[in-house]
């Protein structure tokens, strides 16, 4: 492995964050002394082309500057080789980046990380749907959320934060009950309708809203979240509680951990990490200890 550090960013991430982050992070590593070899791309697709290049140079670290859907689009890079990535986090959720830990708000501090970070192995999920097998590192979206984050990605107005709101409303006047059949590490499959189900590696997905509470990206183990069939309000009051991570107490909620789960259901739309992966069925499972990412000493510590 190389002495030099690879710095991975999408200049047009993050509406544009991605690229203020990343001129500050290399600042950072070319004043601490760094050999750095920079990777710009321009989307997604550009953004795997150049991970594999800057991963056959072998770095000593890959430093990804963008948000959780920057890392999951590259992940099966990742996972075949032994490079640490340091993370500059620069996305709308970084839920990843609150999973462990890692300075949200100071790409400074992260850069910083590339140089004197604690090595962490971490889980990785993985979403087997239409024949194709999809990686991810927060949580997997089944039902309500998964629609409203479909219905917010199909609206062309308005812009930002009130397009989501507008697809809320719009997902909770087409609210119905889903016909859910969920298979757990290989037993017999229930049916029983539902509002959603969610499977996490980590706690939070959408910017912190922490469904999977008690999820660790570090114990081989994914959690499985079940809401119940909800009415409109009792859905709307059931919110705050998601916020504040108290909803597992709920009689409409049901939590297990597992390895793998199957679900299926008429009309089901799979997301993971701000991504559609799939649609009426799908299996998801975990590869443990799959990827090393560079964390602060103090493991968990939160930088607000």
């Amino acid at each position: 492995m190389g002495d030099h550090i690879a710095v991975l960013s999408n200049p047009f991430a993050g509406k544009g964050r991605a690229g203020r982050e990343a001129d500050a992070a290399l600042a950072h590593l070319r004043d601490r002394g760094a050999d750095v070899h920079v990777f710009t791309g321009d989307s997604a697709a550009s953004s795997v082309v150049l991970a594999a290049q800057a991963l056959a140079e072998a770095p000593r670290v890959l430093v990804v500057v963008g948000g959780d859907g920057t890392l999951s689009g590259i992940l099966d890079l990742l996972c075949e080789t032994s490079v640490p990535v340091a993370l500059v986090p620069a996305g709308t959720g970084n839920d990843l980046a609150r999973a462990l830990g890692l300075p949200r708000h100071d790409p400074i501090a992260a850069a910083e990380l590339a140089l004197s970070g604690v090595a962490r192995a971490i889980d990785v999920g993985e979403i087997v749907s239409e024949g194709r097998v999809t990686p991810f590192l927060t949580i997997a979206a089944l039902g309500f959320d998964a629609k409203v984050s479909d219905r917010t990605n199909r609206l062309r107005w308005p812009h930002g934060v009130l397009r989501y709101y507008l697809a809320l409303v719009i997902e909770l006047l087409r609210l119905r009950p889903m016909e859910f059949t969920v298979s757990v590490d290989g037993s017999a499959a229930v049916s029983a309708p539902g509002t959603l189900v969610a499977v996490g590696n980590t706690e939070s997905y959408g910017g912190g809203m922490p469904l999977c509470i008690g999820a660790a990206a570090d114990d081989g183990l994914l959690d499985l979240v079940q809401v119940a069939p909800l009415s409109r309000l009792r859905l709307l009051r059931l919110f705050p509680l998601l916020l504040r991570g108290t909803h597992l107490s709920r009689r409409e909620v049901a939590h297990t951990r597992a390895r793998m789960v199957t679900v299926s259901a008429p009309g089901l739309v799979v997301y993971a990490d701000g991504e559609r992966i799939g649609e009426d069925r799908c299996t998801i499972g975990i590869r443990p200890a799959a990827l090393t990412v560079l964390v602060p000493a103090e493991k968990g510590a939160d930088h607000d």
